[in-house]
């Protein structure tokens, strides 16, 4: 899948979808070859946040503390992939369907595309503007989920899609609040431990 791609997919029902369908990507391959590169930008911006004394880490890190943070993440991150794609997996009973594995992972890996790339907003020194972009990348990936569910799944029904996709978008927030609080744990263990 091309950088472009998610793009295209927020719009459309087809464009980019049905390529992914059509590829149909190994589990192992959309892992190794976009999940982990993605999970590397908020890995990477936070030890940045870190050694920068950006204004969100309340608490001063080092740049091994920081260094630390970043790894923690990352391990939290690749975790939470597969994890949301057991979960949308169960979903699909909701709708009556039963999703495989392979393409519930393909929702769950390229869902979280534009809050990866939002974080590069911690390049800005400036709170509300960080709080801007990443709100505007959680509309971004509610247009994913919402045009990715009935192509991935092969749902034709407009009313079961939208109800699975609702789901999904719920699992999601769940899944990004479960990954701050590791951040906000890490770094209050980090400092604890000083």
């Amino acid at each position: 899948m091309t950088p472009h791609e998610p793009l295209k997919m927020m719009w459309s029902y087809t464009d980019g979808w049905l390529d992914l369908v059509r590829l149909h990507p190994t589990v192992a391959r959309m892992f190794l070859f976009y999940v982990v590169p993605m999970s590397l930008i908020p890995a990477a911006m936070i030890f940045y946040a870190g050694i920068s004394n950006h204004e969100l880490l309340v608490p001063r890190v080092s740049s091994g503390e920081a260094l630390m943070v970043a790894v923690a993440f990352l391990l939290a991150e690749l975790a939470m992939v597969p994890l949301m794609a057991m979960v949308i997996q169960q979903m699909g009973e909701l709708v009556d369907i039963r999703p495989d594995f392979h393409d519930s992972f393909m929702l769950a890996a390229v869902a979280p595309t534009p809050l990866w790339l939002g974080s590069l907003a911690l390049f800005l020194p400036s709170t509300p503007a960080l709080v801007l972009l990443m709100a505007l990348a959680w509309v971004a990936c509610a247009a994913l989920i919402y045009h990715g569910t009935p192509p991935l799944f092969g749902l034709q029904d407009h009313r079961k899609s939208r109800l699975l996709s609702h789901f999904v978008i719920g699992a999601g927030v769940m899944a990004w609040v479960s990954l701050m609080v590791v951040l906000a744990i890490v770094l209050s263990l980090i400092v604890g431990y000083r």
